[in-house]
């Protein structure tokens, strides 16, 4: 699983801080500092602009 999901569920409330370093088999500690990592942020995901037919 991509570590910036796992991240962003726990961000999001979705698990716990436990949970997370579990998923990624890392201690509670090594996860902290990986929360202020500007690499493991989720993408932000592109929307494509749709022409309007009408």
């Amino acid at each position: 699983m991509d570590k910036r999901k796992v991240i962003s569920a726990y961000r999001k409330g979705i698990i716990t801080i436990q949970e997370c370093a579990q998923i990624l088999g890392i201690d509670s500690v090594q996860i902290m500092g990986m929360m202020n990592d500007p690499q493991m942020a989720e993408l932000p995901r592109v929307i494509q602009k749709q022409p309007m037919h009408g």
